[in-house]
């Protein structure tokens, strides 16, 4: 009995890479292609990685059209636009004929308008330069500009027979069947059969007899969240996009929704880090400088406030000296605090249920929270202030002020970001430095002011 091929995980060697750069410099083309044969395109990116434009131009051009188209897909945008400068726009039509519609325009649409123009007129395939032409009409962020026009459709006066043969004529063009869509004769879309439901039919049951007319479709027009929130929500692998008259215009596939969902998430994560813009470590010392800047600097702007907040209680901390101790507890714990909260939420608006709880029962929540949380904290800062030896009335300062800073801070983490949502504006804005700056100043107001009442300054 033959035993399945084991799949082992290429690993890039400091020997190999020497040995490709060896020859790669002595033009040995005969040991790069057979290097590069039985790995994977993903592994070859990271490979070309390790070379100059010129070399990893020169091992590119020994792949495979149908392995580099591939790898070309694969790459970060900012990478493919500063590598395809080295190719004219005859190298690139043959790459972008072996595309799927959709990548093969989301590559058109880096390019100047002049490359794109000359790349669409060197494709040898009508049908793949309509199915780009069509697809350059629509916005990068919609369900038209996620979409391939790659697809198996059925009309559904069909025999099971005559669908079958229409499968195998249109699957030369499609990379991955998920679903058979039942059109009619408008091409409008009215459901869909599955492969298993019609290999298990007689050969002249009629598409009509078996389809499923249940279907979740998009439209053109919805936005690409809209189109991720969907598909993960119903656990699909594939969805139909129809426009305003409900024909069949495309398909979108579970690779680009995961596309979409990292973009979002590295957004997400960038904007709740005070990043403004979407950037990458490549990018130039400006551009990463000018999305860093404007948070740093409100950052800087806050810190100057709370030194100042800090300067209006002088005559209190000459007084109490001891008072200033614990200023960096209280503005850690209450930034700390409020980034959490805020997660929480952002958490919950990024994945809507009609199950969620009204905000009354949220923020009643979110003070029981803070309640458990805050009598924790206060009672271990109770024990630990005794312990150093403080004296009495500077430990229950510090216990109660650091209470009301956990319950504050709990609060403004919560209903920030649900205001920022009810007026449109991204709610990962009150994540990071927004939240950590305001509750630095409400817990410091919250500090001093415990103190001129225990201490009667």
């Amino acid at each position: 009995m033959e035993q399945a091929a084991e799949v082992t995980q290429f690993q890039l060697s400091k020997e190999f890479l020497e040995r490709l750069e060896q020859a790669v410099k002595e033009q040995d083309t005969a040991f790069i292609q057979d290097s590069l044969a039985q790995v994977k395109p993903a592994d070859i990116s990271a490979i070309l990685h390790e070379f100059d434009a010129e070399e990893s131009k020169f091992i590119f051009d020994l792949l495979p059209v149908e392995k580099a188209a591939v790898i070309l897909s694969e790459l970060d945008e900012d990478v493919r636009v500063n590598f395809l400068k080295n190719f004219s726009s005859e190298e690139i039509a043959p790459y972008v004929e072996q595309l799927d519609s959709d990548d093969a325009v989301d590559l058109l649409n880096e390019q100047s308008v002049k490359t794109r123009e000359e790349v669409i007129a060197n494709l040898n395939n009508t049908e793949k330069v309509d199915h780009i032409v069509d697809l350059l009409h629509y916005e990068e962020d919609c369900a038209g500009g996620l979409m391939a026009k790659e697809l198996i459709k059925a009309n559904i006066n069909w025999t099971v027979t005559q669908t079958i043969e229409e499968i195998r004529r249109q699957a030369e063009n499609v990379s991955k069947i998920y679903s058979v869509y039942v059109v009619d004769d408008d091409e409008k879309l009215l459901g869909k059969v599955s492969l298993k439901r019609m290999l298990l039919s007689r050969a002249g049951t009629r598409i009509a007899d078996i389809y499923d007319p249940e279907i979740i479709c998009v439209q053109t027009y919805m936005e690409e969240e809209e189109v991720a929130s969907m598909m993960r929500k119903y656990d699909l692998e594939a969805v139909p996009v129809v426009n305003v008259q409900n024909k069949l215009v495309g398909r979108i596939t579970i690779d680009d929704v995961v596309d979409v969902i990292t973009e979002l998430a590295e957004e997400e994560r960038q904007m709740m880090s005070g990043i403004t813009e979407d950037v990458e470590e490549s990018d130039s010392v400006w551009r990463i400088s000018r999305a860093r800047l404007p948070w740093l600097v409100i950052g800087m702007v806050g810190g100057i406030l709370a030194a100042r907040f800090i300067g209006v209680f002088e005559s209190d901390i000459e007084i109490v000296p001891a008072l200033a101790f614990y200023i960096p507890l209280i503005t850690a714990t209450g930034g700390n605090v409020g980034i959490q909260s805020s997660s929480i939420i952002l958490q919950s608006l990024a994945n809507p249920s009609v199950f969620s709880e009204s905000v009354w029962k949220r923020l009643l929540k979110v003070l029981m929270v803070a309640i458990f949380n805050g009598l924790i904290l206060a009672l271990l800062v109770l024990a630990a202030v005794l312990l150093i030896g403080s004296e009495t009335k500077l430990v229950f300062v510090v216990s109660i002020a650091l209470f009301c800073v956990v319950l504050l801070a709990s609060f403004m983490g919560t209903i920030t970001p649900l205001v920022l949502d009810h007026f449109g504006i991204n709610p990962a804005l009150a994540s990071g430095p927004f939240i950590t700056t305001a509750n630095d100043l409400l817990g410091l107001g919250v500090y001093f002011a415990v103190a001129h009442m225990l201490f009667n300054l």
